[in-house]
């Protein structure tokens, strides 16, 4: 059946299991006695495997001429075509809703961005569950393009690893192709993947229902923390009844968003090094301890002199509440803590907006379901600037390290700073096209950061007075709709697929 199946074009295959998903949230209505509200996502998703149906019958003989390319051209038609699917049901269950709204909302929950235009109480559960639902397939379909797709291709952070130039893959790719090709791996990928990434959803589910959580709040909670989307079915986890032990759950998963090599069970990375050896987990490790430790000892270094430095508990509160959501928004999730208001309240600053967007920019992991530009490029870039002060003082030096860090130091930095560039001219853009549409500078600025990072609640931290995004013009959220679909797929594999190099291939 599998192979039935990958033998169909990709977008036929999420179009079906789209539909398959709108089967949860009709469930858990028919369970809750809301039938009225089952119906609509029962036959919105009864109708997308119909519809699947009949493309998969009307596609079955199709054979693209480069299947590489094929597929990548699916992964940007999966988010333009996907997030209208998914509104159907959204417009029948929500009432007085547009389906500008409708399809604002699915482009941000499958973008694991986690942007909102519904009030939480003006949402039923199943409705919440259904905007988890979509930023959890969201996060797996990111996670198996990322190994299935983008990787072969040298992109999604791949070229910093391989030094290779994007888009074209490894060398002898068309060889590897004839004996794999990129359906043949998606399938593998995805049956790799599912497994460990449900079973995770599935244990931290369990783990804040002991902790006091409902039903519903917990699997949202679990699903937007594996996703990455920071999709809650309430106010967030600061009101959740798993209070304290549910944020240090939470805290603990995060490292599925910092480094592909916690994944447990999938080898689909380089385990020859010790965890805690990793670079990306200990580059964030680092920024956590610098932002928390810098929050904190702003309140010492003001309040020294007055001598109220505060007791125990409440540096112990500020500590936790610090590197909870810095966590948070470094892997681009976006929960807030209980205790966040006490570090603000701390450290004096009010809302340390510039602290969240820097880490949220930074963003977690390649190959996870985080934004942002990645901490492995961060790291190229500090590790050649590194090499550049030794090589000031020793000029006749050799670096050290090895092949693989001589080349993370050179065409790895290199790829990282031309996507550096990259994300600065898409800001540039978005900003100045949203700002000419009326929005102010400062929202247009924590806007287009929380779009192209995928990190939507920072709208709602990152300024004194929340930004909501029911109050933006359709041409705005057109605007960041499409920021939020360049940010999960990365300027690079959309100059890629653009390129005229590639369509005569």
């Amino acid at each position: 059946m599998f192979a039935r199946l990958a033998e169909l074009p990709l977008l036929v295959v999420l179009l079906g299991a789209t539909g398959g998903f709108a089967m949860l949230p009709a469930v858990h209505a028919a369970l809750t006695n809301q039938n009225e509200l089952a119906r609509d996502f029962f036959y919105a998703g009864l109708a997308l495997v119909m519809l699947t149906v009949m493309l998969g019958i009307a596609t079955a003989a199709y054979r693209p001429r480069n299947a590489a390319r094929s597929h990548l051209g699916a992964l940007a038609g999966a988010y333009l075509v996907l997030p209208l699917a998914m509104a159907l049901p959204l417009v029948q269950a929500v009432p007085d809703t547009s389906l500008m709204n409708a399809w604002f909302e699915m482009v941000s929950c499958f973008t694991t961005t986690g942007a909102s235009v519904y009030a939480p109480d003006r949402l039923a559960d199943s409705v919440h569950l259904w905007r988890a639902t979509v930023g959890w397939f969201g996060g797996f379909f990111s996670l198996v393009a990322a190994y299935a797709v983008l990787a072969p291709l040298n992109l999604g952070g791949a070229e910093v690893i391989s030094g290779r130039v994007p888009g074209r893959g490894a060398i002898g790719a068309t060889q590897i192709t004839r004996v794999a090709e990129p359906s043949q791996r998606i399938t593998r990928y995805a049956l790799l993947i599912f497994p460990v990434y449900s079973g995770l959803t599935a244990l931290l589910w369990l783990g804040l229902l002991v902790f006091g959580d409902d039903g519903v709040t917990a699997l949202t909670h679990a699903m937007g923390t594996l996703s990455t989307s920071g999709i809650s079915a309430g106010t967030g986890v600061a009101s959740a009844p798993a209070g304290l032990p549910g944020e240090m759950l939470i805290f603990a998963f995060l490292i599925f968003a910092v480094t592909r090599r916690a994944l447990p069970g999938t080898g689909l990375a380089d385990r020859s090094r010790p965890l805690l050896a990793d670079p990306e987990l200990r580059l964030a490790g680092f920024l956590l301890t610098l932002v928390t430790v810098t929050l904190v000892l702003r309140h010492w270094l003001v309040a020294g002199s007055g001598g109220n430095l505060g007791d125990p508990v409440s540096i112990l509160s500020a500590l936790w509440g610090g590197i909870f959501t810095a966590a948070s928004f470094l892997t681009t999730t976006g929960y807030q803590s209980a205790f966040w208001g006490s570090t603000t309240n701390w450290s004096g600053l009010g809302a340390p907006g510039l602290v969240l967007l820097g880490l949220a920019i930074v963003g977690g992991g390649v190959a996870t379901t985080a934004g942002g530009l990645k901490l492995l490029r961060v790291y190229a870039l500090f590790r050649h600037g590194e090499r550049e002060l030794e090589r000031i003082i020793h000029p006749n030096s050799l670096g050290h390290g090895g092949i693989d860090a001589r080349r993370l130091r050179r065409e790895g930095a290199h790829m990282a700073w031309i996507f550096f560039m990259l994300f600065a001219i898409s800001v540039a853009v978005v900003m100045a096209t949203i700002c000419i549409l009326g929005v102010a500078f400062d929202a247009a600025l924590v806007l287009t950061i929380a779009a192209l990072s995928n990190t939507g609640p920072l709208a709602d931290v990152a300024t004194l007075d929340p930004i909501p995004y029911a109050g933006l013009s359709d041409p705005v959220k057109i605007v960041l709709g499409a920021a939020m679909v360049v940010g999960r797929l990365e300027t690079l594999a959309l100059i890629a697929l653009l390129a005229p190099g590639g369509w005569r291939r």
